[in-house]
């Protein structure tokens, strides 16, 4: 088939109207065209109210060969590539005496456990928090009632933090064997819409991600794997350098000579206890800052000029970044249009915000991180000597934000206006935020360190040059966000995926540094699956079947 990329065409065209623009594009006779197919769909909006749309088609005609040559100079036109993942092994048919372990079943334990079962490795997966609906329930216990529930929240459960996002998949990540085809693929044979295939921007949504997890978690014990629930996993056993299985919670061991750990951001006390029997782990530079939140018809105007609120485009998201002059830069991060703040902590005692949208992003709310890039050397302590330095960083905001709060899981709130006065807000004005279980007006100055608040104050009404309104006085930040990324990372050979000095161990995810969101954790936990595969395959000991010791 060919295809061909960068056709144009306004937003309110007919399928007629695609086919007829594909066909002269090409110089193709309609009895030339056997069909077509959309892989790509985004638009254009560096002019407003003259947005297009852009496409990138694969052609089925016979006279390919003909066109490939005519068009041979044009990079526009050419051979569609294939996009098929394919697998790199299986089991023998009696299979194997090991069981792998997925220690997380955020998306990268669930595709890395997806893909051991494909090949027929039967993993175990160890998930410290529920299944996902018992996990909504827990989730909105704290949204409603003010109740936390340490082991099931939105960072930990069945799905994930993802769950409770905007669902973007969408990454920057080079993805040269089209792991990312996969993971859409998948994803709408669990039910996601048809168009997250092709669509520029595809997101999910909250709701629809919940039904979606549930029927990829049926496929792999289908296939042969097990999914364990409030399997909490607090020690890691070591010999000579190599992983040997893992201590449960409850006292009960699984032995396995490779573990994938697939843990998220949030699972500090894993990684303390890592840290605590050797492996090797370094600190890693993320971001803090606030939420953001504005009407997000004001956003739709900004972007789409006239064309705001047409039906294709659906509501505006936006990208930003400002370089200060203090040497910090501050920047847009998890934009989440047409959706909700949401009380995102994990610990007792604490404050943290996210974003989420449902798939219809219709809420009045737009909002997003805005936050200021970090490193070791603005940590507590020695980085290099406490590679868990970070943790105790964040911990120390988040303890803070549950001061000014009110102390009973309330985010702490300024008006833009205001902080950028340096004055405390007591009255909201136009915007109403979003964060349940309440927003408790304050003076954000003290919530974060001096460069942070320095480098916001400074970017917000730079953003206001790009954004008209962006720094309007009744916007409302939310505080805090400090779980943008992992503080840490745990290293592995470029090669093997492996701890460096951990044998077996395969770190993977955002939780171990390597991903920064739901496709790209997908990714990961492909890849490194795919790499337990290899060396399981290549060497199998059949003395280490896994099971209750």
């Amino acid at each position: 088939m060919l295809r061909l990329t960068e056709l144009k065409l306004p937003l309110d065209h007919t399928d007629a109207d695609l086919r007829a623009a594909l066909l002269a594009r090409l110089g193709l006779a309609a009895a030339d065209l056997r069909g077509f197919s959309v892989f790509r769909r985004g638009y254009d909006a560096r002019k407003r109210g003259h947005i297009q749309l852009v496409y990138t088609l694969d052609v089925d005609t016979p006279r390919e060969t003909e066109l490939l040559a005519r068009f041979a100079a044009d990079h526009h036109v050419g051979s569609t590539p294939d996009t098929t993942y394919k697998a790199v092994g299986h089991a023998p048919a009696g299979g194997l005496p090991e069981r792998p372990l997925v220690i997380g079943f955020g998306p990268c334990g669930l595709f890395a456990a997806l893909i051991l079962a494909e090949a027929g490795l039967r993993p175990i997966v160890l998930e410290r928090g529920k299944a996902v609906r018992e996990r909504t329930k827990d989730t909105w216990d704290l949204w409603r009632k003010r109740n936390l529930h340490p082991e099931s929240n939105v960072q930990f459960g069945e799905g994930g933090a993802g769950t409770f996002s905007d669902g973007k998949l969408y990454s920057q990540v080079k993805d040269p064997k089209h792991y990312g085809r996969k993971v859409l693929t998948e994803f709408v044979a669990a039910g996601a819409p048809e168009e997250i295939i092709y669509v520029s921007k595809p997101h999910i949504g909250t709701f629809r991600l919940v039904t979606m997890i549930q029927q990829m978690r049926e496929k792999i014990i289908a296939l042969g794997g097990e999914i364990r629930f409030s399997q909490h996993v607090t020690d890691l056993l070591r010999e000579n350098g190599a992983v040997t299985g893992v201590v449960l919670e409850n006292g009960e061991r699984l032995a396995s000579r490779h573990v994938v750990l697939a843990v998220g951001h949030s699972a500090r006390d894993t990684f303390e206890m890592l840290h605590a029997r050797g492996v090797y782990i370094e600190a890693k530079p993320f971001s803090i800052g606030f939420r953001i939140e504005h009407p997000q018809s004001l956003i739709d105007q900004c972007r789409f000029g006239p064309q705001a609120g047409h039906p294709v485009l659906g509501a505006a998201d936006y990208k930003l970044v400002h370089h200060c002059r203090n040497g910090r830069s501050v920047y847009s991060f998890c934009m989440c249009p047409g959706g909700t703040v949401v009380a995102a902590t994990s610990e007792p005692g604490r404050v943290v915000t996210n974003g989420m949208s449902q798939y219809s992003r219709n809420e009045r709310n737009a909002n997003a991180a805005i936050v200021v890039g970090i490193t070791s050397a603005d940590f507590p302590g020695d980085a290099q000597a406490n590679p868990l330095a970070g943790i105790a960083l964040q911990r120390e905001l988040e303890s803070r934000a549950f001061e000014l709060g009110g102390g009973n899981y309330d985010a702490p709130g300024q008006l833009v206006g205001d902080f950028l006065a340096g004055k405390p807000s007591t009255a909201f004005g136009n915007v109403q935020p979003s964060y349940k279980p309440g927003v408790h007006l304050t003076d954000l100055a003290s919530a974060l360190p001096d460069y942070a608040i320095e480098a916001i104050r400074e970017a917000l009404p730079a953003f206001d040059k790009q954004i008209r309104g962006f720094a309007m006085k009744d916007a409302v930040l939310t505080g805090v966000e400090t779980r943008t990324s992992s503080p840490i990372r745990i290293k592995r050979d470029d090669s093997s995926y492996q701890s460096l000095n951990t044998r077996g161990l395969y770190p993977a995810g955002e939780g171990a540094g390597y991903a920064g969101g739901i496709l790209s954790a997908a990714i990961d936990g492909i890849e490194v699956a795919e790499a337990v595969i290899l060396d399981m395959l290549a060497a199998p000991r059949a003395t280490t079947h896994a099971q209750e010791a």
